[in-house]
C-alpha cells in the first residue's frame, strides 16, 4: 500500500476527523511525476489550521467547526481556502457538510461571483498601492526594486489569477504547473492578461530553468530545486522557475532587504533566480500587476 493510501486510511479511521478529500492531481488523470499527495481534513479539537507533511504527503487540516461555517458562502468567502475546497475529491464526509460547500461552490450564480471578484481586485489594488508608497520613489535602491517585483508576482498570482478565472467560474490551480494551468484555463479567453503574467515571471524555456536550477547551489534550498527538477524533467519549464522565483523571494526576504551588502557572488545567482534581467523591475512590476488587475477587471 503506497503512503498515501495509508495516511489517508488513518485520517478515516481517526474518530477527531470528520471530512476528508484529496486534493491536488495526484490520483488523478492529470498526474504527474511530480504530483504531491495532498489531504484536506476537518478534525475536531482543533483551534487553526495547521498543515504536515508525512512521508512526502501533505495534510491540511481544518477545525471541525468550519466543516459547518462554510457551508454559508458568505462566510467562506471571507475565511476559506475554496478553490481547494472546490476543486478537492471527497473521500469521507459522513455529515454531507463537505459535499454541500462544494455544491454551493461550483453553484454560484454570476451576482456571487461577481461580488467575489470586486473582493479579490479591491485586495490586490490596496497591495499594489501600499507597494507603490513602500518600494518607488526617491531615495530607493536595489532592494526595494526586487522587493516591490516580488510583491508584483505574488498580487498577482493569489489574487488577480484567481479573479481573472471567476469570469469563466472556473478555479485556480497552484501547484508546481501553475503557470501551464493558467495558458490551459485562462489562455485563450484572457490573452493579454496570461502575457502579462508570463512577462512578470520572465519565463525563458528550457535554458532559463536550467540557468534558474544551477543558480539554487548554496542557497539552502535543497528541496525546492528537487521539486523544481521533477518539473523540469517533465517538460513544465516555466513551472520550475516560477516557482523557484517564488520560493526564493519568500525563503531570501532578508537577503533582499539588504542587497547592497551581500556578495558579488550571492547576489548573482539570487539575481538569477529572481529573474533580474529578464523581468521588470521596481515601479514597472508594479504597472505590469496593474495591467493585469485591469484584464481581470474588464475579463479581457
Amino acid at each position: 500500500m503506497q503512503d498515501s493510501e495509508k495516511i489517508q486510511d488513518r485520517l478515516v479511521a481517526d474518530r477527531k476527523v470528520r471530512a476528508v478529500a484529496q486534493a491536488g492531481s495526484h490520483g488523478t488523470e492529470e498526474a504527474w511525476t511530480g504530483s504531491q499527495p495532498t489531504f484536506v481534513a476537518f478534525e475536531r479539537g482543533l483551534l487553526s489550521p495547521l498543515t504536515e507533511m508525512r512521508l512526502g504527503v501533505k495534510v491540511q487540516r481544518y477545525p471541525f467547526e468550519k466543516l459547518e461555517a462554510w457551508r454559508d458562502w458568505e462566510t467562506a468567502r471571507e475565511e476559506a481556502p475554496i478553490a481547494l475546497l472546490a476543486t478537492s475529491r471527497v473521500v469521507y464526509d459522513p455529515t454531507g457538510n463537505f459535499g454541500r460547500i462544494q455544491r454551493t461552490l461550483w453553484n454560484l450564480n454570476a451576482e456571487r461571483l461577481a461580488a467575489h471578484r470586486e473582493d479579490l481586485l479591491n485586495q490586490a489594488a490596496a497591495r499594489l498601492d501600499a507597494a507603490r508608497r513602500a518600494y518607488t520613489g526617491p531615495g530607493h535602491g536595489a532592494q526595494e526594486q526586487l522587493l516591490a517585483l516580488a510583491e508584483a508576482r505574488q498580487v498577482a498570482v493569489s489574487l488577480l489569477y484567481p479573479a481573472l478565472l471567476t469570469h469563466i467560474h472556473r478555479w485556480p490551480e497552484f501547484e508546481i504547473r501553475l503557470p501551464h494551468a493558467w495558458h490551459v484555463s485562462a489562455g485563450l479567453r484572457f490573452p493579454k492578461a496570461v502575457y502579462h503574467l508570463d512577462g512578470l515571471y520572465g519565463f525563458g524555456g528550457e535554458a532559463e530553468a536550467r540557468r534558474v536550477l544551477l543558480a539554487t547551489r548554496g542557497l539552502g534550498l535543497v528541496e525546492q530545486e528537487k521539486r523544481a527538477r521533477a518539473a523540469f524533467q517533465s517538460g513544465y519549464y516555466d513551472g520550475a522557475v516560477r516557482y523557484l522565483r517564488d520560493e526564493t523571494a519568500r525563503t531570501h526576504r532578508a537577503d533582499l532587504e539588504r542587497w547592497t551588502y551581500l556578495s558579488s557572488a550571492r547576489r548573482d545567482k539570487l539575481g538569477v533566480l529572481m529573474g533580474v534581467t529578464l523581468s521588470p523591475l521596481g515601479p514597472a512590476a508594479l504597472a505590469l500587476t496593474g495591467e493585469v488587475l485591469a484584464d481581470a477587471r474588464e475579463g479581457r
